[in-house]
Order: C-alpha cells, then sequence, then structure tokens
C-alpha cells in the first residue's frame, strides 16, 4: 500500500459519487483494508482531498502542456482550454477537489498551479500584450473555464444547442477580445 494507491482509490470514488461523498471507510472498504492503516500515509480527509487536489492539477498541467506541443499563439491558448476542458469534464470529482482544495497553503500547492500559468504568460507575451493585460486575460480565462465547466459537469444548460459549439464560440470571444488588446 502507498500514498498515490490510495489517491487513485479515492479519486476513482468521487469521480463516480462526487467530492461529498468521500470517506476514509469508503477508501479502505475498496483497498480490502482497515480505516487506520491509511494513517500510515495520510493524516485525516482533508489531507487526502488536497492531496487528490495536488494530484489532479499535476495531471492536468501535463495534458496542458502536451497539448501544445507544436502549437504558439493564440492557437496554443485554445489548445490549453481544450486540455482543461476535457480533463475536467471527464474527472468531475477530481476537478471539484482541485478547486476547493487548492488553498495554496505551501509551496506544493502554490507550485501546483504557478507553472501552467507562467506557460500561459509565455505564450501570451509574445503576443505584444501588457503584462497587466496578460494577468488580466488569465484570470478571466482561468474565471471562464472553471465557471463553464463547473456548469457542464452540473447539467446546468438545458437549452438544446451544443455545449461544445458554445464552449468554443466563447473562447472566440475571450480570444477575440484580447487581441484587440494587442500593443501596435
Amino acid at each position: 500500500m502507498n500514498e498515490i494507491k490510495i489517491i487513485e482509490t479515492a479519486i476513482e470514488i468521487i469521480n463516480q459519487d462526487g467530492l461529498e461523498n468521500l470517506t476514509l471507510k469508503k477508501v479502505a472498504t475498496k483497498l480490502k483494508i482497515k480505516s487506520p492503516s491509511l494513517y500510515n500515509h495520510i493524516s485525516s480527509l482533508e489531507d487526502l482531498k488536497n492531496k487528490i487536489s495536488l494530484y489532479g492539477w499535476k495531471q492536468l498541467e501535463e495534458k496542458m502542456i502536451l497539448s501544445i506541443v507544436g502549437e504558439s499563439g493564440y492557437e496554443a491558448i485554445k489548445c490549453m482550454a481544450h486540455a482543461f476542458y476535457d480533463y475536467a469534464t471527464e474527472n468531475k470529482g477530481i476537478f471539484e477537489a482541485m478547486l476547493w482544495y487548492n488553498k495554496y497553503m505551501g509551496e506544493d500547492e502554490n507550485l501546483a498551479t504557478q507553472n501552467t500559468f507562467d506557460v500561459l504568460f509565455k505564450i501570451l507575451r509574445k503576443q505584444n500584450l501588457s503584462n497587466e493585460t496578460i494577468n488580466h486575460f488569465i484570470r478571466t480565462l482561468r474565471g471562464f473555464l472553471e465557471g463553464y465547466i463547473l456548469l457542464v459537469n452540473h447539467q446546468a444548460f438545458g437549452y438544446p444547442l451544443s455545449v461544445q459549439e458554445s464552449f468554443d464560440f466563447s473562447l472566440d470571444v475571450l480570444i477575440n477580445g484580447v487581441k484587440n488588446m494587442e500593443e501596435k
């Protein structure tokens, strides 16, 4: 038994049943061990949720960076946004943990998202944008992605228009908006 196995087992549970239904007893039962054995690797349920969050951010970062191989500029931003969307909608439980348990309490938590945002910053810096505009756009993009995906994951869109087409449309609106802010 190791920490990664515990985290991956917890992820199976939350992707199926939701983060709010995660208990150490469920993890132990699925692993066919007694609950106290988990404390050799984690300190509490909150600790496990935080570890799930870090695990998710690291996985997401890898997928986003791989998505931009061979791409540059705004096309790279689109690729990263689609990788984020795909990961978060395919891993609803992890995504929920990533949003609520990434509290930036330490260096690991901060680094879990910092690398991704550094890559976005470097891509956008080549687009002749001010640092302030880049930072606002990154915050806007993150807000859009997280909010849109929460709506998708909770099946909040009822109108029979393609959710994917609306996502692409919204992403184009954001990117075209920031293009208009490029310094001449």
